[in-house]
C-alpha cells in the first residue's frame, strides 16, 4: 500500500533566503517519520508569474502552461507543509499567489506550516494566511513548528541545526497531520 504524498512547500523566494535550509532539516524528520512519500516543492522554482489566468481558478480551465503544470503538482499531494517566513506582520506574496493559481487541487487537504521569523517565529503569518487556506476548503492544523530568532540556528555554511525540542515538534505535527490526511482521504475521492 503507497503511503500519502506530503508535499513540503518553500514559501519564499527572495536572495538570501533560509527557507530551502529549513525545509532540508523538515524533510529529514518527515522522511524519518515515515507517515508520508516526501516531494520538496520550491516556489522560487516553481517560478509562478502574478495571477495571470483569464478563468476563475474553480472551473479548473487553465490556458498557460505553468498554470497546468502548478495544478499536476498540487493536485498529486495529499497533504502539505508550508515552509513559511514572516514579512510584516503577515505571509509573503509568493504563497499567496500559489495558492491563488488554483482550486479544486487544494480542496479536502490538510496543511500544516513551519514558520521563522524573529521574536514572532513567522506565527502572525501563519495566522494571516489560515482563512484562505480554509477559503480553499483546506484544513490549517493548529499544530505548527514555530522558529524563533532563525538566525541564530545557522551554521556558517547557512545550514539549520534546530534548537531542542523542534524535531519532537515536527514529529508531532507530522503524526497530526498523517491522522487528518487519513481522515480526510474519503472527502478527496
Amino acid at each position: 500500500m503507497s503511503r500519502p504524498v506530503l508535499q513540503i512547500v518553500i514559501a519564499s523566494t527572495r536572495p538570501g533566503r533560509v527557507g530551502p535550509t529549513i525545509a532540508s532539516w523538515f524533510e529529514g524528520v518527515a522522511k524519518n517519520q515515515g507517515s508520508f512519500d516526501v516531494e520538496v516543492i520550491d516556489l522560487k522554482e516553481v517560478n509562478l508569474p502574478l495571477f495571470d489566468e483569464p478563468g476563475h481558478p474553480m472551473r479548473g480551465e487553465y490556458v498557460h502552461e505553468h498554470s497546468k503544470q502548478w495544478a499536476a503538482t498540487v493536485a498529486r499531494a495529499d497533504a502539505f507543509v508550508f515552509v513559511m517566513p514572516e514579512y510584516n506582520h503577515s505571509y509573503n506574496a509568493a504563497i499567496k499567489n500559489a495558492l491563488d493559481y488554483l482550486h479544486h487541487e487544494w480542496t479536502h487537504k490538510p496543511v500544516a506550516f513551519v514558520s521563522y521569523g524573529g521574536v514572532s517565529a513567522g506565527t502572525r503569518a501563519v495566522q494571516a494566511l489560515k482563512p484562505t487556506c480554509t477559503a480553499l476548503r483546506m484544513f490549517p492544523l493548529p499544530e505548527q513548528v514555530a522558529i524563533p530568532a532563525f538566525q541564530q540556528h545557522l551554521d556558517d555554511d547557512g545550514v539549520f541545526h534546530p534548537a531542542a525540542g523542534l524535531d519532537d515538534a515536527a514529529s508531532g505535527m507530522l503524526k497530526s497531520l498523517a491522522a487528518w490526511t487519513e481522515a480526510m482521504k474519503p472527502l478527496r475521492g
